[in-house]
């Protein structure tokens, strides 16, 4: 009998991804999307649907009811949103309905992987010379995004912590299984955030703020997926992984990279202080919240544009699961510029 895996958020971007492997793997494969989910890379006739309501603990017991998964991940969540408690909202509370109507029907989960972000660490080690964050660093989120995935994984700490703090034996055996993960900055086919970049870089514009040495990290969406599958057959109870290609780069690399696959169009490389930023993001939320139409332009993303160090760790992954970054930035940017050339999105 095949193993049952169920990935929620699977009309997303890197849920798209993981559903497609999971089906290259012999995997009977559920994908959870909502009612208005775009399907558009959901076509293989072998995968099963799934609707799920993730604000009601009760009504996804009532929707995973008949079903008996072997392995969950949880991908699903937002990046964006026009109200800050939206994050804590769907991402933390979403988490929790989740894991408690799986715990809820004795759900024989042998592993639940959840997607987290290396957001929840914050702008931490931002003094030069940058140094590598840590497992072991104290997460200080300075993004509502970023609090809302700390608070989920904290809950799901708790939830074995609870059992121990008891001496309970029955209860440590029967711990919930679940593995985190923490990607630093995703980017593939189909992604529209960094998008927006190449698009920018077509139309003659590369825009970068501050003027403080930024080191940035990446990872490509199939190392994403590798990592995922390591974790569902060999990641440890309660841990936390970061994910990177394991390199570091200069904020204006990936710009460069870009041109260059887009054939050295002419541009003009605006670079901005970090206060017109500012101006610009607290505009743009205004806006959204007037028109009800959520932007990229936001204030968490003022944030995250400031940080300086998002350089990450990646050793407990490498040694733990066997993670192997496949995929460098320089062919990562080729595979997407062919992607969104070959698609119409260039």
């Amino acid at each position: 009998m095949k193993p049952k895996i169920l990935i929620t958020g699977a009309s997303g971007f890197i849920g798209s991804f993981i559903v497609e492997e999971a089906l290259r793997r012999g995997f009977e494969t559920w994908a959870a999307v909502r009612k208005s989910s775009s399907r558009a890379f959901l076509r293989d006739d072998r995968i099963h649907f799934i609707e799920l309501d993730f604000s009601s603990e009760g009504t996804l017991t009532e929707q995973l009811h008949d079903h008996r998964f072997d392995y969950v991940v949880h991908a699903a969540g937002v990046t964006k949103c026009l109200h800050a408690e939206d994050f804590r909202r769907i991402n933390t509370e979403g988490t929790k309905n989740l894991v408690n109507a799986l715990r809820s029907l004795k759900m024989p989960v042998q592993r639940f992987v959840y997607i987290s972000s290396l957001s929840i660490m914050g702008a931490i080690r931002e003094q030069q010379p940058y140094r590598d964050i840590m497992d072991s660093d104290t997460p200080q989120p300075n993004t509502a995004y970023g609090r809302s995935k700390l608070e989920a994984e904290q809950w799901l700490h708790s939830l074995n912590r609870q059992g121990e703090a008891r001496g309970d034996t029955a209860a440590a055996g029967d711990a919930f299984p679940y593995v985190i993960l923490r990607p630093t900055g995703v980017y593939g086919p189909r992604e529209r955030d960094y998008y927006m970049m190449f698009k920018s870089i077509k139309a003659h514009t590369d825009f970068a703020v501050g003027f403080r040495q930024q080191d940035i990290t990446f990872v490509y969406v199939t190392d994403v997926v590798q990592a995922v599958f390591l974790a569902l057959q060999q990641g440890r109870t309660g841990r936390c992984y970061f994910l990177s290609d394991g390199e570091v780069y200069q904020s204006s690399t990936f710009s460069d990279l870009i041109r260059k696959e887009l054939g050295n169009p002419w541009w003009i490389r605006i670079t901005a202080p970090l206060w017109l930023l500012r101006v610009i993001t607290c505009c743009s939320e205004l806006v959204a919240r007037c028109t009800g139409r959520v932007t990229a332009l936001n204030n968490d993303k003022y944030n995250i544009m400031r940080q300086r160090n998002w350089r990450c760790d990646i050793t407990p992954a490498r040694q733990e699961l066997g993670y192997a970054p496949q995929v460098q930035l320089a062919e990562g940017v080729r595979r997407c510029v062919a992607w969104y050339q070959e698609h119409g999105w260039l």
